[in-house]
């Protein structure tokens, strides 16, 4: 059940992620491939990865019926919940990006989820979540020119 969860989120994010390359405004001068071209190509990526998921779907499918495993119902199993409560938390991530910008935000996200997935590893995970966070800005802004959220922080 979980891979059909993330089959339909990656088609959901896929759509978006389309719709939102499609708002980059295009440029006459320039490179004649435009800002919207690598952005497309990693959307691209993201239905490629989603066909070899839905193919390998289809191949455990095929093989649970010619073993005689024909359990086509829903049964809810315990890792679901872990994948709905990271849905959950990416999307709350998403809606509290701009007014806490992307330090806060990224730092909170982080930390909940090392903290969850690598259990009693304060230290270990603090360190790598702010570590991450300030060279990923650091790389964001200074090195590519890119703005971030700016949030509450004022820097």
């Amino acid at each position: 059940m979980t891979d059909r969860i993330i089959f339909v989120c990656a088609l959901l994010l896929a759509g978006v992620y389309f719709w939102g390359t499609a708002q980059i405004p295009s440029l006459e001068l320039g490179d004649p491939l435009g800002p919207k071209a690598f952005p497309r190509m990693l959307g691209v990526g993201l239905l490629i990865a989603a066909a070899m998921l839905l193919a390998e779907i289809l191949n455990n499918r095929k093989k649970a019926v010619t073993d005689g495993d024909d359990s086509g119902g829903f049964k809810w199993e315990p890792h679901d919940w872990v994948v709905l409560g990271v849905v959950a938390w990416t999307a709350l991530y998403i809606v509290l990006f701009e007014p806490l910008g992307y330090m806060l935000a990224t730092l909170i996200y982080l930390l909940v989820l090392t903290g969850y997935f690598n259990r009693g590893r304060h230290l270990m995970n603090s360190l790598s979540c702010v570590l991450f966070v300030a060279i990923s800005y650091f790389a964001f802004t200074k090195l590519l020119g890119v703005n971030l959220a700016r949030g509450i922080i004022p820097f």
